[in-house]
């Protein structure tokens, strides 16, 4: 079996998407590689390596991942100016179940009211839709898909191991090895800074794994759209997902080295670069966000 076919028999079963008979497939599309070989995948006690890829020019790489600060209106206009530029023909939201992003019709695209109805944008707990509105159109033709990992299913991790909870083709994106120990100080440390504190300190590997969950549902949805229509594929997501070092984009790599990928991360003015190497950083003003810690209220003795 080839690792093409393998991929698309996977990721059919791993994802209640609309699958596409392979021999529908477009004739553009190339054999991702020979057949696969055991060592292709290292063995499961080896720590996850992933390796540095060179940098790739976001028009030239077929699946390209455009990171955000999800509240940064600025953000989302640079993601919009992109996707026109590139015209890929699909995109794939991180915001979006796949039951969602099957209700994305043509009649919907183009009204931001009606379309924000019919995803049930509203009670999604994602920032206003007005910003996110003008990425759909901006490709009119492209194949809308949904990435998002249900909470409940990503808490699934709490009494089950990420390879567990993903499924057949956890092997694929990493998820039954465990991380470098320095990753996965790095990883934990981050998810404490990011929820102020708040979490006690064995919660952090459980929020890595959801994490690791997350990028690589991403990558596999990227993987399956670019596997259905060819590229460019771009992906809307998060910059903590869209880096390039260990997020969605090196998990994609990881399953398919054979299609090239190129992530953006995206900043604000006088605030720094966000966390991660990426292909090419950008930079929009800044959004008042207050204190983003008042809310959280750190248990004593943390």
């Amino acid at each position: 079996m080839t690792l093409f076919r393998a991929l698309t028999v996977m990721l059919t079963c791993a994802l209640p998407l609309a699958a596409v008979a392979q021999e529908t497939l477009p004739d553009q599309i190339p054999e991702l590689a020979p057949d696969l070989q055991p060592d292709m995948v290292p063995a499961p006690e080896q720590p996850l390596d992933l390796e540095e890829p060179p940098q790739m020019a976001l028009d030239e790489a077929q699946v390209v991942f455009l990171g955000e600060q999800h509240d940064n209106p600025g953000h989302h206009a640079r993601q919009a100016e992109l996707v026109a530029e590139l015209q890929p023909v699909a995109l794939v939201f991180e915001m979006l179940t796949a039951e969602q992003a099957a209700r994305v019709t043509p009649d919907l695209r183009g009204d931001a009211a009606a379309l924000a109805e019919a995803l049930g944008w509203a009670d999604s707990g994602w920032p206003d839709f007005a910003m996110y509105h003008p990425i759909f159109t901006a490709a009119p033709e492209a194949v809308i898909y949904g990435a998002q990992m249900p909470r409940e299913e990503a808490r699934a991790v709490r009494d089950a191991s990420p390879a567990e909870v993903f499924g057949q083709s956890a092997g694929f994106y990493g998820l039954d090895q465990p991380l470098p120990p320095e990753q996965q100080a790095a990883r934990e440390e981050l998810q404490r800074a990011a929820h102020c504190d708040a979490l006690p300190p064995d919660m952090l590997p459980m929020m890595v794994n959801i994490q690791r969950l997350r990028d690589a549902r991403l990558a596999e949805v990227a993987l399956e759209a670019w596997a259905e229509h060819g590229g460019p594929v771009v992906v809307i997501t998060g910059n903590g997902h869209a880096r390039a070092d260990w997020g969605a984009p090196a998990l994609l790599r990881f399953a398919a080295p054979e299609v090239s990928v190129a992530a953006l991360g995206q900043g604000e003015t006088g605030r720094g670069a966000p966390e991660g190497r990426f292909d090419a950083l950008e930079e929009s003003a800044p959004v008042d966000r207050g204190d983003p810690c008042a809310e959280f209220e750190a248990p004593e003795g943390n």
